[in-house]
């Protein structure tokens, strides 16, 4: 097929700058650039449109970077907690999604919907985890996710301290305590 020019109406990470006229794919075109407003067909009547609206759109987008940027510095780096159920190893059931990031995020204090988090791969093992949080196209933090079982073990691991090796040593404790109990079938007989 052939590609769609546009105009961009903002800054689109790997794309292009505001006003840059674009060739993209029908279906990026078509599913996501036009239904959320961040790019127009490029042909006569929209490039004389933009020009007109050009100043405005800059101020607009000047305006809710300022914006992003004084929230980015108020928060500064955030930590989530978010309690999986997982297996011995460590391997979650399922995986963490962008979503259950942007709600443990809203439930600290960051109002975000999960199109903003960046994950490069989906994480699907206990422990902490950096992720991004685009909040404007310019302007991203970074959050880190704590993975873990229970509160405590979070806890737990936001100090440093490995988990998998103290429940081990609890198992090995234990077992020595069974060893060292008289065992009362000796003495029976």
């Amino acid at each position: 097929m052939a590609a769609v020019e546009l105009i961009l109406l903002q800054r689109v990470e790997n794309l292009g700058q505001m006003g840059e006229k674009v060739k993209v794919k029908p279906g990026f075109a078509r599913n996501y650039l036009l239904p959320q407003k961040k790019a127009i067909r490029a042909n006569a009547d929209n490039l004389a449109r933009f020009e007109r609206e050009r100043t405005q759109l800059e101020a607009q987008n000047i305006k809710r970077r300022e914006e992003a940027e004084r929230v980015a510095e108020r928060i500064g780096a955030m930590t989530v907690v978010i309690v999986r159920q997982a297996g011995e190893s460590g391997s979650l059931y399922g995986s963490v999604s962008g979503r259950d990031i942007a709600e443990a995020a809203t439930a600290a204090g960051l109002t975000i919907n999960r199109q903003q988090v960046v994950l490069d791969h989906p994480i699907k093992t206990l422990g902490l985890a950096s992720v991004r949080v685009s909040l404007h196209p310019e302007v991203s933090i970074p959050v880190t996710v704590n993975v873990a079982r229970s509160a405590e073990e979070a806890e737990k691991q936001a100090r440093g301290e490995r988990v998998a090796a103290e429940e081990d040593t609890a198992e090995l404790s234990l077992e020595a305590m069974l060893d060292a109990l008289p065992d009362d079938r000796e003495t029976e007989g």
